[in-house]
C-alpha cells in the first residue's frame, strides 16, 4: 500500500511539473498561429493631442442677496422689479417698495417734532418768567432781613417789649428767606425737568423722524457689486405640495421684512463645474485652457480656463460604478448677459501635445495580471509582450517597447472566441490601423 502511494505521488508530481513547463513555453512561444480573423493596429509615430472632453454645469460661485428691508410694520408691497437676467452695476436700483405707510410715519413724526419744540420754547418761558419773580421775591425778602436787622440795632434805644418785636421781626424775616430761597431751588428744578422733558420729546420725535427717512430709503434696494439678477422664488404661501410650481417674485407681491427677494450673480466669478475620469485627471493641470459650448447657446465657443482640479475621488454613496471620479472646476475668461447658473455645457479642455511619440489605440493594451501587455502580431501568430504606457487620451495610448511599423492585435486571441459561419472578421473590426 505505501509503494502504490508513493507511485501516484511522483506521477502527479511529474504531470503539475509537465503543466509548469507547458505554460512558460506557451508564454514565450507566439500563440494560436490562425490569426487571420484576429483584429490589428499598427504602431505608428507622431503626435499625441492630449485634449480632455467633458460635460459640466454653470454655478455661481459668489453672489450677494437683496431681501426686503428690516423695517417693523405690516408687510411690503413690491412696486418695482428687474427682471431675471438683468444686468446690474454697483448701486443700480433692484427692487422698490412702496414707501407710503413710511412716509405716513415721517409727516407724524415731524408733525411731533414741531409740538416738541413748541414745548422747549414754552418751558423754558416758563422757566425764565419764574425765575424773574424769584430774583423779586428774593430781593425783597433780603432787603425785609436787613430792615428788621435795622431795627434791632435800636433795642438799646427802646422800650424792652418794642425790641422783643424787633427780634422777632428779624427771626421771622430770616425764615422767610430761608424758604425763599428753598422754594427758588425748587423752582429751577421743575423748570428745568419741564425743559428736559420736552426736549426728551423732541429727541424721541426726532429719532422716529430719522428712522423713518431711513426706511424710506431703504425702499430702493440696490445692487452692492457688479452682476447678474436672479429673481427667487416666492415661498412666502402657506401651502405647498411636492412637484408645485412656485412663481417667481414680481410686480405687486406683498413680502414679510427680511424676505430673500433676488440675488446679484458675480458673473466674473461664474465657473463651471465638471468631473473628469482617473485617466482624464492625469492630463489636466491649473491654467491648461478650455473650449465651451453651452447647450442653451448653439454655435457660440466660450473660453476659459482650468481653475482647479480635484486631488481627491468624489463619489456620491448611493452610485454604484467602480469609477473614480474627479471634480474639475473651469473659469470663465468670456462674460455675456446670456449665461444663467444652471447652464449645461460640453467642454473640451486643451491639454499638452505629446509629439513624436510611439503610440497604439488604447483597445490594444490589456491588463494581465497587473501588467500592461500588448499582442504582438508574429508569422505564426501572437507574442504576448509587457510594455511601459505613457500619457493617454480618449483612444490612444503612448507606449514604449515596440517599434514603429509593428502590429498589435485589438482583441485579446487567449480568450475564446465564437465561430463565425460567415467567415467575417470579429464584431471590433480593427483592422490595420
Amino acid at each position: 500500500m505505501t509503494r502504490r502511494r508513493l507511485i501516484i505521488g511522483i506521477s502527479v508530481a511529474v504531470v503539475l511539473i509537465a503543466g509548469i513547463a507547458i505554460s512558460r513555453a506557451s508564454r514565450k512561444a507566439p500563440l494560436s498561429s490562425s490569426s487571420d480573423d484576429i483584429p490589428v493596429a499598427t504602431v505608428k509615430r507622431g503626435e499625441l493631442d492630449l485634449r480632455v472632453y467633458t460635460s459640466g454645469e454653470l454655478e455661481a460661485k459668489d453672489s450677494v442677496t437683496l431681501s426686503a428691508p428690516p423695517v417693523a410694520g405690516a408687510s411690503l408691497q413690491i412696486t418695482h422689479l428687474l427682471h431675471t437676467g438683468a444686468v446690474v452695476k454697483k448701486g443700480d436700483v433692484v427692487i422698490e417698495f412702496d414707501p407710503t405707510e413710511q412716509h405716513y410715519v415721517l409727516e407724524q413724526s415731524r408733525s411731533e417734532l414741531h409740538q416738541a419744540e413748541q414745548d422747549i420754547l414754552k418751558a423754558k418761558s416758563d422757566a425764565a418768567v419764574q425765575k424773574a419773580q424769584d430774583d423779586v421775591a428774593l430781593l425783597k425778602a433780603r432787603f425785609d432781613v436787613r430792615q428788621a436787622e435795622l431795627e434791632v440795632q435800636k433795642n438799646e434805644l427802646v422800650s424792652s417789649i418794642d425790641a422783643q418785636k424787633n427780634k422777632l421781626a428779624l427771626d421771622q424775616a430770616k425764615r422767610a428767606l430761608a424758604e425763599l430761597e428753598q422754594d427758588i431751588k425748587s423752582h429751577g428744578t421743575t423748570g428745568q425737568t419741564g425743559i428736559d422733558l420736552a426736549q426728551e420729546k423732541w429727541n424721541k420725535a426726532k429719532l422716529s423722524m430719522d428712522v423713518a427717512q431711513q426706511n424710506i430709503d431703504k425702499m430702493h434696494v440696490t445692487a452692492t457689486t457688479d452682476g447678474l439678477v436672479s429673481i427667487e422664488k416666492n415661498m412666502t404661501g402657506d401651502f405647498f405640495f411636492s412637484g408645485m410650481a412656485v412663481p417667481d417674485f414680481h410686480e405687486g407681491d406683498q413680502v414679510q421684512p427680511g424676505t430673500g427677494i433676488a440675488r446679484v450673480i458675480v458673473s466674473s466669478e461664474m465657473q463651471l463645474s465638471a468631473k473628469v475620469t482617473e485617466l482624464e485627471r492625469a492630463n489636466i493641470t491649473i491654467g491648461q485652457p478650455a473650449e465651451i459650448e453651452f447647450d442653451a447657446l448653439p454655435g457660440r465657443t466660450f473660453h476659459g480656463t482650468v481653475k482647479s482640479a480635484g486631488g481627491m475621488v468624489q463619489r456620491p454613496f448611493w452610485e454604484t460604478t467602480s469609477t473614480s471620479r474627479f471634480d474639475v472646476a473651469i473659469q470663465l475668461t468670456d462674460a455675456d448677459p446670456a449665461l444663467r447658473p444652471g447652464l449645461t455645457a460640453q467642454i473640451v479642455i486643451l491639454g499638452s501635445k505629446n509629439a513624436n511619440r510611439l503610440y497604439v489605440p488604447r483597445l490594444a493594451v490589456f491588463q494581465k495580471d497587473g501588467k500592461q501587455t500588448v499582442y504582438l502580431k508574429k508569422v505564426s501568430g501572437f507574442e504576448q509582450l509587457q510594455v511601459k504606457v505613457g500619457a493617454q487620451n480618449e483612444s490612444r495610448t503612448a507606449i514604449e517597447g515596440l517599434k514603429e511599423g509593428d502590429k498589435v492585435a485589438l482583441i485579446d486571441p487567449t480568450l475564446p472566441r465564437k465561430s463565425s459561419s460567415s467567415g467575417s472578421a470579429s464584431p471590433l473590426g480593427g483592422g490595420n490601423l
